[in-house]
C-alpha cells in the first residue's frame, strides 16, 4: 500500500509560533488535574494549587510545560498526509532550563525533528520538538520533545531522517529505592483536559467505546504529571527547583479512579521510574526517568 506521507515536506513543515498567556488559575487547574492538594493540610502541595495570603506563594509545576504554547493535533489535517487515526504517542520528554513562573506570556515554536521509516506495514517514528520562551525576553524556559509511533505511515523510503529515534532508559533489575502510590479521581480525565487537550477519548463514553476502550481513558501526559508528582514527594521534598527534565514512555492507558504506584530508583541525578495501575495490574508509565539539578 502506497503511503500518502511526503516526507520531505512533513520534515519542512513551518508552524506559525503560538502565543499563550497563562494566569495563577490555569497554574492551579494543572496542578489540580493531577493530584496536587490532596491534603488539605499538606502546605508543600498546597504551594501548587494556592497563591497564598499575599499572592506570592504559588508555584508551577515542572510539568507545565506540556500544555503550554501545545500545537493541538496538527497531524490531523489533511495537508500532513498522516493517517491519523492509527497515530500512537509513544514518549514525551521535557527539559526545563529554569523553574516555569506561575503566570505569564509565553511563546511556543514548534517543528517536525525528525521522521524514521520503519517500512511497509510497520509504521514510522515522528518526532516534534517545541520550545517554550518568555514573549518579552525570549528566555527558554522549557524544550518539549514528542515521539509519536505512526502505525499507518510506513514505507515511503527515502527522504526521512537519518539514525534511529531514542533508545528505551533502561529500567534496574533490582528492587527499587522507593515507591509512592498515588490515586487519580473517577473525574481525573475531564479536570486535566481543561488544561487544553480537549479529546474526547478523555471525556465520551461513545467515542472511548469505539476506540476499543470501556471507557474515558486518562491523558498520557497526565500520568506524566502524577509519575513526576511521585519523584516531588518522595526524592525532593516538593522543591521543584531541582527538577531538570522528565521522559517516559507509554506503555499502556491509566483510567480516571486508577490507583497509580510510582516504583522509583535513584542514581546520582537520575531517578528511573515506572508506573502501574495498581488495581489492574497495567504498567502504563515504563522506562521513564526524571533527571535533577
Amino acid at each position: 500500500m502506497t503511503t500518502r506521507l511526503d516526507p520531505r515536506r512533513l520534515l519542512a513543515r513551518e508552524f506559525a509560533p503560538i502565543v499563550h498567556d497563562y494566569a495563577t488559575r490555569d497554574t492551579q487547574l494543572y496542578a489540580l488535574g493531577i493530584g496536587l492538594g490532596a491534603d488539605p493540610l499538606d502546605k508543600r502541595q498546597l504551594n501548587y494549587v494556592y497563591e497564598g495570603v499575599d499572592g506570592s506563594a504559588l508555584k508551577a509545576l515542572p510539568t507545565m510545560a506540556n500544555v503550554l504554547c501545545y500545537p493541538g493535533f496538527w497531524s490531523r489535517e489533511p495537508n500532513t498526509g498522516i493517517d491519523w487515526r492509527r497515530i500512537v504517542h509513544a514518549e514525551q520528554e521535557i527539559a526545563l532550563h529554569r523553574p516555569l513562573p506561575a503566570s505569564g506570556r509565553v511563546t511556543g515554536t514548534t517543528r517536525v525533528s525528525a521522521l524514521w521509516d520503519r517500512g511497509e506495514g510497520k509504521g514510522a517514528f515522528l518526532q516534534q520538538q517545541r520550545e517554550v520562551r518568555d514573549a518579552a525576553s525570549n528566555v527558554l524556559y522549557a524544550t518539549v520533545t514528542q515521539l509519536s509511533l505512526l502505525r499507518g505511515d510506513g514505507g515511503f523510503g527515502e527522504g526521512g531522517s537519518e539514525g534511529a529515534p531514542p533508545t528505551p532508559h533502561p529500567v534496574p533489575e533490582r528492587a527499587p529505592d522507593a515507591v509512592c502510590d498515588l490515586p487519580t479521581l473517577q473525574q481525573a480525565a475531564l479536570i486535566y483536559r481543561l488544561s487544553g487537550d480537549f479529546n474526547p477519548l478523555h471525556a465520551d463514553p461513545e467515542i472511548a467505546r469505539g476506540a476499543g476502550f470501556d471507557r474515558p481513558i486518562l491523558h498520557g501526559m497526565a500520568t506524566m504529571g502524577v509519575a513526576a508528582h511521585a519523584v516531588l514527594r518522595t526524592v525532593l521534598g516538593y522543591d521543584a527547583s531541582r527538577f531538570a527534565g522528565m521522559r517516559v514512555r507509554f506503555t499502556a492507558p491509566a483510567l480516571p479512579g486508577d490507583t497509580l504506584r510510582t516504583e522509583m530508583w535513584t542514581e546520582g541525578k537520575v531517578v528511573t521510574l515506572r508506573t502501574t495501575a495498581l488495581e489492574r495490574g497495567a504498567v502504563v508509565l515504563n522506562n521513564a526517568r526524571v533527571d535533577l539539578r
